[in-house]
């Protein structure tokens, strides 16, 4: 399965230099889905070299060219998505029409950096000298490391690579060791879009193999992840050696607010489903449910209702609405969790243990806790995985507080008929990104990010890009 790809260096598939490879496990299964090169610290060694020399080439390639070819690459993600959407459900077990979105998003992510890269405009200063004046231009940063997780396998990569091509960049791609087959699928297809050799390359394996060169190496610039936030904070420490760049997209532990005046149904309708997607292995789901003491009881009820109508399953069966989690650590991590919410005083409402009648794969039933507390760990902490803590208020002063007691600020939610409760709200929560009645934050057009142990840096938008450029000025004085 893996051995048509392999690593991807100079602009050509490989296997490693060392021949070693390693099974990637089906999360459903529990099985081998193949064998997949696993690089060494030479073949990433190999990688920087040729991100150098890549750079060179596309660096002075005109924008308007970039955004052709990354177009072209666009073309060809869309001819590929049926074979795309497969290796997503395959690798992640996500319902196969969860992974056909993603590889639409992350379609959308070249398409809009495409663009993007036509409009990387500087600007003219008026100097105080005479007959001189500023010049202020952006370059490309140079050779970038994007180091992506397993939940999104797609898009997570492409909210990288896309603004960092668009810019000018090299790229060395290292992603998940558990979902590498999406990364070479999309990267085939950079390779169909006619870049330069060597301005995307990927290497797949170890900590020591991978990561340690590319943290080590001065030639590289930037570096991306998207991760925990005990992998963020070391990977600044590693990065400060060399004064590399950071973009950090990490944990979240989003709050969800139903208002005394929301819309019930329209809230369950969008809660439910949003919160058990990939089984609740999402960074924005909302985590903390904050339902106003009027609602409460007919939220939980709707709530229980539909979460245990979803159908557990292999995502390539159209049918299922919710997959496994991707290992049994996961799993194990669910029950730990849930006990322990249990043993502080919460009650399981709905699920709250493995899903019965399957005879492999990591399967978790969607959870639904009630009477939790803001001390319990359910709440206090992402659970990254399908399991609801909801506990109710009474004011909004009261909710706004609780819901910013935390570390985390990547997304934050809230659900109102008032248009200048939703204002309030808006300005009051400490989060990157805040949907009223929504729970669609991830648009190639709009910036993607949080705020304090959420990481730092912004992916989408306008804002994605400049992440990728030097601002370089010049004053020029002409007698």
């Amino acid at each position: 399965m893996y051995s048509r790809f392999g690593l991807f260096i100079a602009g050509a598939w490989r296997a490693s230099v060392t021949g070693a490879t390693a099974p990637v496990f089906s999360p459903v299964t529990e099985q081998s889905l193949g064998e997949c090169p696993v690089a060494s610290v030479a073949d990433t060694e190999a990688a920087i070299a040729a991100a150098g020399q890549g750079l060179k080439a596309w660096a002075a390639t005109p924008a308007f060219d970039r955004a052709d070819a990354l177009h072209r690459i666009a073309d060809e993600m869309i001819r590929r998505t049926d074979e795309a959407a497969r290796m997503i459900s395959l690798e992640t077990g996500k319902p196969i029409a969860q992974s056909g979105r993603e590889w639409g998003l992350s379609i959308d992510q070249f398409r809009w950096y495409a663009e993007e890269a036509r409009r990387i405009y500087g600007r003219i200063i008026e100097s105080r000298v005479p007959n001189g004046r500023f010049e202020v231009h952006h370059e490309p940063v140079g050779i970038v490391a994007a180091f992506t997780a397993w939940n999104f396998p797609a898009a997570l990569i492409a909210r990288k690579v896309a603004p960092a091509l668009a810019a000018g960049c090299a790229t060395i791609l290292r992603p998940s060791s558990q979902t590498p087959g999406v990364a070479m699928v999309m990267v085939d297809c950079c390779r169909a879009g006619g870049l330069p050799a060597g301005a995307v390359n990927l290497v797949v394996g170890p900590t020591g193999a991978t990561y340690a060169p590319i943290m080590a190496a001065k030639s590289v610039r930037k570096v991306s992840l998207t991760g925990s936030t005990r992998v963020g904070q070391q990977m600044i420490r590693d990065a400060a050696a060399t004064l590399k760049k950071v973009s950090m997209e990490l944990g979240g532990n989003a709050p969800v607010i139903v208002y005394d005046d929301a819309d019930l149904e329209g809230a369950l309708n969008l809660a439910v489903p949003t919160k058990f997607a990939n089984a609740g292995q999402v960074c924005v789901t909302g985590d903390r449910f904050y339902v106003h003491e009027s609602l409460h009881d007919a939220f939980v009820d709707g709530f229980v209702t539909r979460a245990r109508a979803i159908k557990l399953g292999d995502g390539l069966d159209a049918s299922v609405g919710m997959g496994p989690l991707i290992n049994a650590g996961r799993l194990a991590e669910m029950e730990k969790i849930v006990a322990g919410a249990v043993a502080a005083g919460a009650k399981v409402a709905t699920g709250g243990a493995r899903a019965s009648g399957f005879n492999a794969g990591h399967f978790f039933e969607p959870t639904v806790l009630t009477g939790c507390t803001d001390e319990m760990g359910v709440m206090a902490e992402e659970n990254f995985g399908p399991i609801a803590a909801i506990t109710r208020f009474s004011s909004e002063d009261e909710v706004l507080a609780r819901a910013n007691a935390c570390d985390m600020g990547l997304s934050a939610y809230a659900f109102t008929t008032n248009p200048a409760r939703a204002r309030r709200t808006v300005q009051t929560l400490k989060a990157g990104m805040v949907g009223i009645n929504s729970f669609a934050m991830a648009a190639s057009e709009a910036p993607f990010g949080g705020t304090n142990h959420s990481g730092m840096g912004r992916e989408g938008g306008i804002e994605g890009i400049r992440d990728y450029l030097d601002v370089k000025s010049s004053q020029m004085v002409w007698a």
